[in-house]
């Protein structure tokens, strides 16, 4: 447990998203279940002359909805997904502090921060000079302006903490945040990861090392998790909060609770910035870490959520990396994979599946992977929706720099 031994058990109270498949966890399971794609040509910005063309973009966020004109005239869409995704959150848990927000803490993850916020302020210093600048810039391009926003509009108190670990953050947050209060340092905590990548210079940073895909004249079936004919990731943009809180806490207010978390493990390949290390065994690690933490095997495990980013090297090294930890039953247990739908949002994704592998426990269904059509490993990535009692769910993320990281979800009885 990284230092005490646990004295919480963690329950999962509240889900927000922000997705480019819905606003809400309804929308966004609803959106899952349609098995209807959100990968199109770009139109926030001109992609001409790209490589890659397509993303997963969010056309329908009103940030009006979610915070006030004072507050907006302070945020970038950034710091917006933020507080809107934890507003969904809260609300979707029934959770106030109370009187007790001292004690409430918010852990969220971002690979690129407000970067892109900077871009678009670069382009009008070059063009109109300083005194042009919006004066936001300088307290939104930092990672931790998210978990601060979000911590101001709700008067959260706690511990703020802000982590940047690539595509991993999300899931990163969620463990960090996890430990925290099983440790007893907080009494409850928002947790997830935010992303809002979409601008000319962070786009067009992938397409240089080719890691995006260019099926550009099919965007709907350009992300293809585990599929043979994958050519690499689609950019998507958004955020996702979950509730935690101690169990106890939880059943004593009479919430509903969608799951516990009872798992977290954390690893680094040490191997390269952009490619994982060819024999999985830190993916592995990191998986098998969450299950130790959880006292499960991996028998016990019902579904996978896989990371499943439609990287050729990426999904190679993750299904080796099952195989090392479920050995014959590899084939067996079903794997998810929703990138196919939503793209991936780097920090945020980890975030998104989590609330897939809650939402999978709560109504007994595993979505159907969704491009994932002629696997090219032994994995047993679903090829149609499964309905059945869903227990525990192993999610797994892993990101640039060898980052891996993996969470344990289960029903509670």
């Amino acid at each position: 447990m990284n230092g005490r031994a646990a004295q919480h058990r963690v329950a999962v109270t509240g889900i927000g998203v922000v997705t480019p498949l819905g606003i809400g966890l309804d929308a966004f399971w609803n959106g899952i279940l349609s098995e209807r794609t959100a990968v199109a040509p770009i139109t926030r910005f001109d992609p001409a002359g790209g490589r890659s063309r397509i993303a997963a973009q969010i056309d329908d966020f009103e940030p009006r909805d979610f915070l006030s004109s004072k507050r907006l005239h302070w945020t970038d869409r950034f710091s917006q997904f933020s507080v809107a995704a934890a507003r969904l959150a809260l609300g979707d848990a029934g959770y106030r502090p109370n009187g007790a927000s001292h004690d409430v803490g918010v852990y969220l993850g971002s690979a690129l921060g407000g970067l892109a916020f900077a871009d678009e302020q670069h382009d009008v210093f070059r063009e109109r000079g300083l005194d042009a600048v919006k004066p936001l810039l300088a307290i939104s391009v930092f990672g931790g302006a998210a978990t601060c926003n979000v911590a101001i509009e709700f008067d959260l108190r706690g511990p703020t903490v802000a982590n940047g670990n690539s595509c991993a953050s999300g899931a990163v947050a969620i463990g960090d945040a996890f430990r925290a209060i099983a440790r007893g340092d907080v009494r409850a905590a928002l947790a997830g990861g935010v992303e809002a990548p979409l601008s000319p210079l962070v786009y067009g940073a992938f397409t240089i090392i080719r890691a995006m895909s260019m099926r550009n004249d099919d965007p709907e079936h350009a992300s293809r998790p585990f599929d043979r004919e994958r050519d690499g990731f689609v950019m998507a943009e958004g955020a996702g909060v979950l509730v935690l809180e101690r169990l106890e806490d939880a059943q004593a207010r009479g919430a509903r609770v969608y799951g516990e978390i009872c798992g977290y493990g954390l690893t680094n390949d040490a191997h390269h910035m952009s490619a994982p290390r060819p024999d999985a065994t830190m993916n592995a690690a990191a998986m098998q870490r969450a299950l130790d933490e959880a006292h499960l095997a991996a028998a016990d495990v019902d579904l996978v959520n896989a990371h499943g980013s439609s990287t050729p090297l990426g999904d190679t090294a993750e299904a080796l990396a099952m195989e090392l930890v479920f050995g014959e039953r590899a084939a067996r247990v079903p794997v998810t994979a929703t990138k196919g739908q939503h793209g991936h949002a780097l920090g945020a994704t980890g975030a998104w599946e989590a609330a897939l592998s809650l939402a999978a426990i709560a109504h007994g269904i595993v979505p159907r992977s969704v491009n994932s059509s002629d696997v090219d490993s032994s994995l047993a990535v679903t090829h149609e929706r499964l309905e059945r009692p869903v227990r525990t769910v192993l999610s797994n993320s892993a990101g640039f720099g060898g980052i891996n990281a993996a969470l344990v979800f289960r029903a509670v009885d």
